[in-house]
């Protein structure tokens, strides 16, 4: 069996099999080279080119009803945006609203609870739900009972798959066990801590204090209580982040050895979320050479410890889903990041959360009480969007087989002039060893593993039309 050159360096053992891995040696000056602004492709387009007059409500809600009716079962992901922090982590990029106020859980799963609702009354035959995942925010700032409300509601207008992935998102510092115990007894089987950095000077810098102590405690509760999946989130990056801190935090992760690992970049977009109250300025940020130093190193150091390269950014135990998910052709990337099976239709339910129905983006209101006050008036809150072309269509299935897979072939037909285009892009990554190009089949290098968003870029055919990347963080 032939494995993608993606998977690179040390020899592991996959099941009877062995894979050798080579580890890339990149030149530094291809980091200078390729660090340019990049999108991340948890979608095609992306949302900065989104062509919202093609956008409806009456459009989403009528793609919803023909991905239901297109399925013999209908089937649903869907991801619940749980926005509520108690403090602002300032390296943070997602949708959150800080309060200690704990009296906006209630009022806040009701509204979703509605905003289900919305949904469901259209719904000829209820669908199946395969896949659920709470993001935030925090969604362990709600207790466990509220969530638990949360989930009933739910459930009482559809049916759970027989094999449901269910998965949070958790601060270790507000993950207790009633949480896990709670959230287990509902179906849930994954979680994901936010670590971000082992550092107290770093943790100080980004206001994400938390000790090994505290991490070291919930995993071990989540093993107990049974889960089967515990993902790390770790960013590389960070204000006064060194080598050595690096590795200390590399280190302690593995100590722990979580199944999976998110090892993102820090994306630096303070003209997207603003500056925050932060503790650090620019100057305190490792610059791009350093910050190379520090990926390459904690890459080396997960790949020592018998963690595969996912995707981009995706490290993982063999015997975790997310690398059988690769294995077996169905790796999915979405707006909740890489998932281990495709769904033709999510919903997101929750401020700011996007559904997508394969051929139609829709988001909803990216402020609370914008999003609240239209569920209330019983419209489904979606305020912009975007329709996909055939063009769309095709380019977004080349962008996902090489962020997931690492190849892809392009057709031959309708799209032999946008091809040609696409193979004079990549012929400059061919030069430098990122991309194979044989015939019509482009296959990651070793080196282009490293360089995925850069490649995806070829394929990214509103960005060329645009000629614009200042809107999007660096690739590197």
């Amino acid at each position: 069996m032939r494995y993608p050159s993606c998977l690179y360096g040390k020899k592991v053992v996959v099941e009877k099999e062995q894979v050798v891995r080579f580890m890339a040696n990149i030149p530094k000056q291809l980091f200078t080279k390729y660090n340019v602004p990049a999108p991340r492709y948890t979608s095609y387009p992306t949302v900065p080119f989104w062509e919202e007059h093609t956008f409806s409500t009456i459009g989403w809600e009528e793609a919803v009803k023909n991905s239901l009716e297109s399925q013999n079962t209908p089937k649903i992901s869907l991801y619940i945006h749980l926005p509520y922090c108690e403090s602002l982590c300032t390296f943070c990029g997602c949708n959150k609203r800080i309060t200690k106020n704990h009296a906006v859980e209630v009022p806040y799963i009701n509204t979703l609870l509605k905003e289900w609702d919305l949904y469901t009354r259209n719904f000829v035959n209820a669908p199946v739900i395969e896949e659920i995942h709470l993001g935030g925010g925090t969604p362990t700032f709600f207790k466990s009972e509220n969530l638990k409300l949360l989930m009933d509601g739910i459930k009482a207008k559809c049916s759970f798959s027989e094999n449901i992935e269910m998965s949070f998102e958790g601060n270790p510092n507000s993950t207790t066990t009633d949480h896990l115990q709670e959230l287990y007894n509902i179906g849930f089987r994954r979680v994901s801590f936010g670590i971000q950095d082992f550092d107290p000077k770093v943790q100080v810098a980004i206001n994400r204090v938390q000790t090994y102590m505290t991490v070291e405690t919930v995993t071990h509760q989540a093993r107990e209580i049974g889960y089967e999946s515990v993902n790390f989130d770790l960013v590389y990056g960070l204000p006064f982040q060194t080598i050595e801190s690096i590795v200390d935090t590399v280190e302690k992760t593995n100590a722990l050895n979580p199944d999976r690992i998110a090892f993102y970049s820090y994306a630096h977009v303070p003209w997207v979320k603003g500056l925050g109250q932060r503790k650090f300025s620019e100057a305190d940020l490792p610059d791009p050479d350093y910050k190379r130093e520090m990926y390459e190193k904690g890459r080396e150091l997960f790949e020592s410890s018998g963690y595969l390269e996912i995707g981009m950014d995706h490290f993982s135990r063999k015997e975790d889903d997310l690398f059988l998910a690769w294995k077996e052709k169905r790796l999915h990337r979405n707006f909740m990041g890489y998932t281990t099976r495709k769904s033709s239709l999510m919903i997101g339910l929750g401020v700011s959360s996007i559904s997508d129905s394969w051929n139609f983006f829709a988001q909803n209101e990216k402020v609370v009480e914008d999003y609240m006050n239209r569920v209330n008036n019983n419209e489904i809150p979606v305020f912009r969007g975007h329709k996909l072309s055939p063009t769309d269509l095709y380019l977004r299935e080349k962008i996902l087989e090489v962020m997931c897979f690492g190849s892809t072939r392009l057709e031959k037909g309708n799209y032999d002039e946008l091809n040609s285009q696409i193979i004079r892009r990549l012929e400059i990554l061919q030069k430098d060893d990122l991309v194979n190009i044989e015939k019509d089949r482009i296959t990651i290098t070793a080196i282009g593993q490293t360089f995925l968003r850069n490649v995806c870029m070829a394929f990214d055919q509103r960005l060329w039309d645009n000629n614009t990347k200042e809107k999007f963080s660096m690739a590197v």
